[in-house]
């Protein structure tokens, strides 16, 4: 590493680049009661807003990720920087439900490159035990937006509407938008650049999903992100309409379960080099199975509270251990790929996640069994899936090259 001050600002900006995800999703959830009302809709229609948001976080990463691998790092990321900002301010706008959610569309296909992007650029400078070491790291900066997005979000509910929720999301946008212009510089040289074109791009996505490895730490983490996020969209209605915590106790509850994450991801920042990233990995996954089947149990016997806050909670903080883990292990090995492995890796992720938003508000907001149902289903998935296609794989580069340093900062 060329220097401390410049590794700081890498890991704050690269950070906040990659917590669009939960910036995007978090900060407006305790305003789903009020949107539902003031736009006149359901439950369903309010979570569609949220799959929408999440599908385009899914899709533009597989745009952006094969574009910077083409044209650089900065570029894309600069477009699709000011394509989040525009669409968060069209949120604060939209007169209808379904506006709403198209805006939310055009929200998270600018926001995905930033998620993709920071993760190819990590993939850049490190290697080895260092790049699983760097992402554990970005966890305490990418942990602190599920915290305070919906703390804030619900805060801002006393002051002013759900649509200046939308607002602040478009500041944060500027703000990312002149730090990145100024504190990132071009991490891929013009000599390790690939040519762009669809065939190629297919090609190598073609080739990633045929590698075992691959598709199981990718797949494996992408399920137990869908069973947190099956949490995140049905623990507003759940907490507040079944339970009748306000939008202010839900946001401290939800900001204590995202503590959770950023503190197992340090946690296992201080493991890695230690213990073996796949069992780190497995371990994650297991806690993240227990929780969801915990969460299940208590939907099913009506425990209550007592019950449910534990179960969400460990759900929800095996992330620290589970995303670190599997993306270092997915993108080891991959420098001259990095961008197109990181989108179909997020694409993964999102697009289960987007998937099991719907399936929690079917039955209504009165009952939390359809939420622990999915959660159950998804964390035990998750298990089965590492378990048959990653377990037995050969040792990926983070776990075998223990003494890996990071690559020099490109100038």
């Amino acid at each position: 590493m060329a220097d401390q001050p410049r590794r700081a600002k890498y890991v704050l900006i690269l950070g906040s680049l990659s917590a669009f995800g939960p910036l995007s999703i978090d900060m407006y959830l305790p305003a789903f009661p009020t949107i539902a009302a003031e736009l006149h809709s359901g439950p369903s229609q309010v979570q569609l807003s949220l799959t929408a948001c999440t599908i385009g976080l899914a899709l533009g990463q597989l745009v952006a990720g094969p574009l910077s691998d083409t044209f650089g790092r900065r570029r894309p990321l600069l477009v699709g920087l000011v394509v989040f900002t525009l669409g968060s301010l069209l949120c604060a706008f939209a007169p209808s439900a379904y506006a709403l959610v198209g805006m939310r569309l055009v929200q998270g296909l600018g926001g995905a490159a930033g998620i993709v992007i920071a993760r190819a650029v990590v993939r850049d400078l490190y290697s080895g035990i260092a790049l699983a070491r760097f992402f554990s790291l970005l966890m305490l900066v990418n942990g602190l937006a599920p915290i305070l997005a919906p703390l804030v979000g619900g805060q801002m509910l006393r002051v002013t509407s759900w649509r200046g929720v939308f607002a602040v999301l478009g500041a944060i946008g500027v703000v990312l938008l002149v730090t990145t212009a100024l504190g990132v510089r071009e991490t891929l040289p013009e000599q390790s650049r690939r040519p762009g074109s669809l065939a190629n791009t297919l090609r190598i996505f073609g080739g990633l999903l045929g590698d075992r490895a691959f598709l199981g730490y990718s797949l494996s983490a992408a399920l137990a992100f869908a069973a947190m996020f099956a949490y995140i969209s049905g623990s507003s209605f759940v907490l507040q309409d079944v339970f009748d915590m306000s939008p202010q106790l839900f946001s401290v509850v939800f900001g204590v379960n995202s503590l959770g994450i950023m503190l197992v991801g340090q946690l296992n920042g201080r493991l890695v080099g230690r213990v073996d990233p796949r069992r780190l990995l497995s371990i994650g996954l297991g806690i993240n199975a227990v929780g969801g089947v915990a969460v299940a149990v208590s939907a099913v016997t009506g425990v209550g509270l007592v019950g449910l806050l534990p179960a969400l909670f460990l759900v929800a903080s095996s992330i620290g251990m589970v995303f670190p883990n599997a993306t270092a292990l997915a993108l080891s090995g991959r420098p001259e790929t990095a961008g197109s492995a990181s989108a179909l890796l997020g694409v993964m992720q999102f697009m289960a996640g987007g998937l099991a938003a719907p399936l929690v508000g079917v039955a209504g907001t009165g009952t939390a069994l359809p939420m622990g149902l999915v959660m159950g289903a998804l964390s035990l998935s998750a298990v089965v899936v590492f378990v048959l296609l990653a377990r037995r794989a050969r040792p990926s580069a983070a776990a075998a090259d223990e003494h890996a340093v990071p690559n020099t900062y490109r100038r």
